[in-house]
């Protein structure tokens, strides 16, 4: 259910703000929107492992989280963001 290697980069080269940039708050809401996807294609399948649903709860919260922060610190990124990853609010 982790991302592999190859998607980490792809997500990462799409969002950095500058060369070396991994943790801002862009990266890790598009990092952690694709490990939901990926979940999400899980309990499609396996509809009764609350174990990971527990987990995947931790992560929705956790990019809320981020998305409040960048709303707060950066409105014009927080839409820019929204709109690249297809989220509502």
């Amino acid at each position: 259910m982790a991302l592999e290697k190859n998607q980490k980069q792809e997500v990462i080269e799409k969002f950095k703000k500058h060369k070396k940039d991994t943790g801002s708050s862009q990266v890790q809401i598009a990092l952690l929107t694709e490990r939901i996807n990926l979940l999400m294609e899980h309990f499609k399948i396996h509809k009764k492992d609350h174990h990971s649903r527990q987990g995947l709860l931790k992560v929705v919260n956790k990019r809320r989280r981020l998305l409040d922060y960048l709303k707060k610190e950066d409105k014009t990124e927080y839409d820019k963001i929204l709109k690249s990853l297809n989220l509502r609010k």
